[in-house]
């Protein structure tokens, strides 16, 4: 049998088809999140997804954006007469204690993220996640969610700049050897890059001197490999964490999930 999981997000959806009976991902597809609103491309996704015969009857899902997850729910629901369980709903026990003022404000993707490192490492962790934001999630060995950081995503951030400023080229960003540029790319490069590296490495050395505490750090998104060989402490890539928060999420819940 087959499990559905997955993360939808602000610009990108992660649909995941996980092996229940070891529940290893068996295959992940991306997609923009604004297709899930398009029958047609989310048949096309199901069908290369390739579910099998038989699918649990709930899927598991983090979504950060409500009118998404009410389309795919239908969809799901219409099509393979599966459920969409969402991560934050009161019968899910979250595994990890949330340590925050309003729960109700943490995304689900963090509550994701924090239980996939949990998990995983055992250690007192950051977890770095360049999305549609650049998240820092502070996770304790013992299984404590102590909050975090939120900054401005990397795309974002050069998608507002180009199209707010006439003479704003788009461009992509890459490490710039020369902190000076030479021309509008280069410097807007030199900008981004140093400027979130410095984003990053400060962010970090101020939570380690708020907490008394040194971490593992756990980078995932899109942009993890980019800044690897200048930041200041040693990190793991871990692309597929959030998913893997999901699937622990599933174990843990399995009387509530499992058919």
């Amino acid at each position: 049998m087959n499990l559905i999981v997955g993360d939808i997000g602000n610009t990108f959806t992660k649909i995941c088809l996980v092996k229940i009976n070891n529940l290893k991902i068996k295959k992940i597809i991306y997609l923009d999140s604004k297709k899930i609103f398009s029958n047609k491309e989310l048949i096309k996704i199901f069908k290369n997804i390739n579910l099998g015969k038989k699918i649990n009857r709930f899927a598991l899902f983090s979504s950060v954006v409500p009118k998404y997850q009410s389309r795919l729910r239908s969809f799901l629901k219409i099509r393979y007469n599966v459920i969409l369980k969402e991560i934050k709903e009161k019968k899910i026990n979250k595994i990890i204690k949330i340590n925050v003022k309003n729960k109700k404000q943490l995304g689900s993707d963090r509550i994701a993220n924090a239980v996939g490192v949990y998990k995983r490492y055992r250690e007192d962790c950051i977890v770095l996640d360049f999305g549609t934001a650049t998240t820092f999630d502070v996770v304790y060995k013992n299984g404590i969610y102590n909050g975090g950081v939120i900054a401005p995503g990397i795309n974002l951030s050069i998608k507002i700049l180009s199209k707010s400023a006439d003479q704003i080229p788009p461009f992509l960003i890459k490490k710039q050897k020369q902190v000076i540029g030479k021309n509008t790319t280069e410097a807007l490069r030199s900008g981004f890059y140093w400027g979130y590296l410095g984003l990053i490495n400060n962010i970090i050395l101020k939570i380690e001197k708020e907490t008394n505490r040194k971490y593992k750090i756990i980078f995932t998104g899109g942009y993890a490999d980019l800044f690897k060989t200048s930041i200041i402490r040693p990190f793991t890539v871990d692309r597929n964490i959030t998913i893997k928060g999901i699937i622990e999420l599933f174990k843990e819940n399995k009387k509530y999930l499992y058919k």
